[in-house]
């Protein structure tokens, strides 16, 4: 039984997936006359209460054309230190957008009001660049899948607003994150101006995120995805997949959060474990107390043919998705509880 927690970007589709991409009606979308991808569009636009999307191949395609839109040469982006725009996307902001980068601390991959406020740069000042967005990772990659409160996140919108600077989220696991919550994804995402939606994480698609917000900035967005060489043609094929997605496997990210909860009981248990980050959404990130046995880990488990990463010194991360079934959890408690270094 091979069990794939390296991540939730390994799902596969499903059979019903597969039908509605080999069935979709396809078009030039560069014309914008793909109709499947119209569709996921505006399916997603009014979904999130926006007013207009835009589908593009990856979840850094979409971060990096927001920034881009946001912020001009010679600006500062503030974001957490541990961000996914900072810290994965080959130095994104400083390549595509020739900004700076203002990296806060904060707890577990989330920044508060308190410490945005204290980085806002002075305008009058020519030694500082000019403060022009601000970023939130919503769930946290980085802090094991960990929720903002939706509360902190209203505080840190009315102040943004008060000082004119966008805010934008990168939400390649948001769908866990309104899931967990229990939240109607027009209230959460009113909260920002820009929005980045992964299709291929827990939804299960293949391919693609969405860039979301008003109608001005997809327009914008739609030029500077051509400037980045992510203009498509028939690719109704994928979008179909992408909406599928959308209407079908939101339901079951909870079901992925609950496979977690079962790991992190476990590993509870475990003597030659030292701590495990809560569990909040489909992420688990436990750290082994002997952590120079940490790759050690990772081989034992992999030999039982459970895949898993390295997170850092004596860290290790495995996350729950829809190709994985109750059956399949029980048997990584099984090997973690007899596992022995």
């Amino acid at each position: 039984m091979k069990v794939d927690m390296r991540s939730d970007t390994v799902t596969k589709p499903c059979q019903k997936m597969k039908e509605a991409m080999f069935t979709a009606e396809v078009g030039d979308d560069v014309f914008e006359e793909d109709p499947t991808v119209n569709e996921l569009q505006s399916y997603a636009a009014t979904y999130f209460g926006k007013e207009a999307a835009l589908y593009c191949s990856s979840g850094t395609q979409t971060n990096q054309i927001a920034i881009n839109i946001h912020v001009t040469p010679g600006g500062e982006v503030i974001c957490h230190e541990e961000s996914h725009i900072y810290k994965y996307e080959g130095a994104g902001i400083a390549r595509n957008s020739g900004a700076s980068v203002r990296l806060l601390n904060g707890n577990r991959g989330r920044i508060s009001l308190t410490d945005i406020k204290k980085w806002i740069n002075p305008k009058d000042d020519v030694h500082y660049p000019l403060t022009q967005l601000v970023s939130l990772e919503d769930t946290t990659n980085r802090g094991g899948g960990a929720l903002y409160d939706f509360e902190e996140i209203k505080k840190i919108r009315s102040f943004t607003n008060e000082m004119g600077l966008p805010l934008h989220l990168d939400g390649a696991r948001a769908m866990n994150g309104i899931a967990a919550r229990n939240m109607d994804p027009k209230t959460y995402a009113s909260q920002f101006d820009s929005i980045s939606i992964c299709l291929s994480k827990g939804l299960g698609a293949p391919i693609g995120s969405l860039l979301i917000g008003n109608n001005d900035f997809i327009y914008k967005a739609r030029r500077i995805r051509k400037v980045f060489g992510g203009g498509m043609r028939q690719v109704g094929f994928m979008a179909a997949a992408g909406k599928y997605a959308l209407e079908n496997n939101v339901s079951k990210l909870n079901v992925d959060r609950d496979k977690a909860l079962k790991i992190e009981k476990e590993l509870q248990g475990i003597d030659w474990v030292e701590s495990i980050y809560p569990v909040e959404t489909n992420i688990i990130i436990f750290v082994i107390k002997e952590r120079e046995k940490r790759d050690l880990v990772i081989q034992k488990l992999e030999e039982k043919e459970i895949l898993t990463i390295p997170f850092g010194e004596g860290m290790i991360r495995m996350v729950t998705h829809l190709d994985l079934s109750f059956e399949m959890i029980d048997f990584v408690c099984k090997e973690l509880k007899k596992l022995t270094l």
